[in-house]
């Protein structure tokens, strides 16, 4: 009985709610994330894209030198003109602008693994490349410019900007359900 007893004295302890805590704002992964591609190598992009659109140039100056046509090269300033700077500034236009639209990448970027796409990360299309490679082909350093100093931290020219673009980083990973084998050499 005195277990009973000492049952039936001890009262029950009062329920106190818990405190409510405020809610936590958690980042949730989407499942796209883009790394922006750094300055340097965009800039050996664009180096390697030069060089090979100054190649083409040059091999095309070679087939016309037996007609008698000069086109001097680029870094040739004494004969420098506004044609001869208006078709090679036309031909790196056209250049980004087709590569670009068709799949985000000239050859500089698909050697250095980077690619302009919206900024949701879509394919772009021939209008954003169009707006895109007119600031790199015509007006690359004021573009540049106003990009870093204007937009600190952002990782924009103006003509990305203005075409709502960016450039980022990609991954050739294997496909899915796809292994490859390497073998020794």
């Amino acid at each position: 009985m005195a277990d009973e007893s000492e049952a039936i004295s001890k009262s029950p302890e009062p329920i106190v709610p818990a405190p409510v805590e405020e809610p936590v704002c958690i980042q949730q992964d989407t499942g796209k994330t883009l790394y922006l591609a750094k300055w340097l190598t965009r800039f050996w992009a664009w180096l390697i894209d030069v060089i090979l659109v100054i190649l083409f140039l040059n091999i095309v100056d070679g087939a016309f030198h037996d007609l008698h046509v000069n086109v001097y090269p680029i870094w040739d300033y004494g004969h420098w003109n506004i044609f001869t700077i208006s078709f090679r500034t036309i031909i790196f236009f056209l250049y980004w602008a087709v590569f670009e639209s068709y799949n985000g990448q000239s050859v500089g970027k698909m050697v250095l693994n980077i690619r302009v796409v919206n900024r949701n990360g879509t394919k772009i299309h021939y209008g954003a490349a169009v707006v895109e490679s007119f600031g790199k082909a015509f007006l690359l350093p004021l573009d540049c410019l106003i990009g870093w100093f204007g937009m600190p931290g952002s990782k924009l020219r103006v003509f990305n900007r203005i075409s709502n673009t960016i450039v980022i980083k990609t991954d050739y990973k294997e496909p899915e359900g796809v292994l490859y084998i390497k073998e020794k050499e």
